[in-house]
């Protein structure tokens, strides 16, 4: 077998103005780091529109009905103070949605051995009826729960490392116990939740702070010290990475000290953790990276481990 990767062409018409960090070089940069020789046994698959009964599983109709509603026949729209829409950023949303659900179908019955789904706009900050940080619809949530109903599964862990906390992803799961979220971020920082006492309705929420400024080594202690473990323990079925590669040194939204290599440890961690609980099964999604040099030579560095993993 061999690792999916999801991404389309609608992706890139979601437009957001201009010096806007989730812009759509973002795409264009990870396109061209996948370009290579290296990545030539991909198995690259069109991202398919996502369903809507998917999304209304977890977000509020009301809000969906208002994404929809908004988005401008021509020009950008502002939904908040970071968040804007496009002609084309529903279709692009529903691109997102469908590429993580359809890489969780195409995962379990073993067309693929594991998928990264390159697609945007980022889903992890969308709450159940709120838009935020860049995000329309709550993506790795979505794609955990089409896990659990369409496939049965039983315990779904979702590991994001994005530098900013997955506030999304933990309100739309927070009642939901066949799912585990961890989430390593940086705090103090935006959106401000996170903190190690929010941990769920049934105590399926791990979240690990880590100071500004933390490095790699930092960071290699904790993950094997906590959050590792932590998700051995629950023995998932199947795991979702919501992949932010903002803790980069070089990103200009936050203040970690993570390099490209500390991206690799971590992958390889993750797809070994997944081989003893889950017979491999990652699918990873994009979130964060606003640095295009050091997102796409991240999301290589990622991608390679992924391949490695799945050969």
């Amino acid at each position: 077998m061999t690792t999916g990767l999801y991404t389309h062409q609608d992706c890139l018409a979601h437009v957001t103005p201009p010096g806007h960090p989730e812009q759509v070089a973002r795409l264009e940069a990870i396109a061209a780091a996948l370009s290579g020789a290296a990545f030539g046994a991909l198995d690259r698959r069109a991202a398919p529109l996502g369903d809507l009964a998917e999304v209304l599983a977890l977000h509020d109709a009301d809000y969906v009905k208002m994404v929809q509603e908004l988005a401008p026949a021509d020009g950008i729209v502002s939904l908040d103070a970071d968040t804007y829409m496009s002609p084309g950023s529903v279709t692009a949303a529903l691109r997102a949605a469908g590429g993580c659900c359809a890489a969780v179908d195409a995962v379990m019955a073993g067309e693929i051995a594991n998928a990264f789904v390159a697609c945007r706009p980022p889903g992890h900050h969308a709450e159940r009826g709120t838009s935020m940080g860049f995000c329309l619809f709550g993506n790795a949530a979505i794609a955990a729960n089409h896990a659990l109903e369409a496939h049965g599964l039983e315990r779904v862990a979702i590991l994001d490392f994005d530098v900013h906390h997955g506030n999304g992803t933990q309100d739309l799961l927070w009642d939901e116990p066949r799912t585990l979220f961890v989430s390593s971020h940086q705090m103090p920082l935006w959106p401000g939740t996170g903190d190690v006492h929010e941990t769920g309705a049934h105590d399926n929420v791990m979240n690990v702070p880590l100071a500004p400024g933390t490095g790699g080594a930092e960071m290699r202690r904790v993950y094997e010290a906590q959050v590792l473990p932590a998700v051995a323990d629950y023995e998932p079925q199947l795991v979702i990475v919501s992949a932010g590669f903002d803790a980069h040194r070089a990103d200009p939204l936050a203040n970690l000290n993570w390099d490209t290599e500390d991206f690799a440890w971590l992958s390889r961690e993750i797809c070994q953790l997944a081989a003893r609980a889950s017979a491999g099964r990652v699918v990873s999604t994009l979130e964060g990276g606003y640095d295009l040099t050091a997102l796409g030579e991240s999301v290589a560095a990622h991608v390679g481990v992924l391949m490695e993993a799945g050969a």
